[in-house]
């Protein structure tokens, strides 16, 4: 039996262009295997400040199209540096953006984390994801120590662990949460 290819949404935390997490996501998505697609999004940085006054019919075009792709997708990567012991505000702005909305329940989102540090960022994206009713798959959790080393560093970092299987091994444990979730819907 054929399985349905996946359609992977990646947010990435950092706006910045160098970003360690973002890297990290953009090797995900090349290190994807056969049939998982990860599109990584670039409208965090353009969506207005959340504002529930704009939310129905006054909701922003570039909200709609933010929302639609995170409907698209079977399920979520969220990467996150860590602002002043907080998530950045950018990340928590479109994820506000989606609270409200039918988007989100039960999506499964996984968290790939760039840095050996970061765990309150890290224990405030849980709490947010959970209150928000995304299925967070833990199991698939994936942190490459990227931060404060040279660009080449970063790269040898990150080609050890894709050598290693971690992400083809984060990626199996994300599907089989996915057609699982896929299964308990049909």
């Amino acid at each position: 039996m054929d399985r349905k290819p996946l359609f992977l949404y990646a947010l990435c935390g950092s706006q910045r262009k160098a970003s360690t997490n973002r890297r990290l996501l953009e090797a995900l998505r090349d290190h994807a295997p056969d049939g998982v697609v990860v599109a990584i999004s670039d409208l965090i940085g353009e969506l207005p400040i959340f504002n529930p006054d704009r939310e129905g019919e006054n909701t922003p075009a570039i909200v709609e199209e933010f929302a639609a792709k995170v409907r698209a997708a079977d399920g979520v990567i969220i990467a996150c540096p860590e602002y002043a012991h907080g998530l950045p505000g950018g990340l928590k702005n479109a994820l506000d953006w989606l609270v409200s909305r039918d988007e989100v329940p039960f999506k499964p989102v996984m968290i790939a984390h760039a840095s050996h540090r970061g765990d309150i960022a890290l224990e405030q994206l849980t709490e947010v994801l959970k209150t928000m009713s995304f299925d967070l798959v833990g199991e698939a959790f994936i942190r490459v120590p990227a931060l404060g080393k040279t660009d080449e560093e970063q790269t040898a970092s990150i080609r050890q662990v894709a050598e290693s299987g971690a992400f083809a091994e984060c990626f199996a444990k994300f599907r089989k949460a996915i057609d699982r979730r896929a299964d308990l819907s049909t």
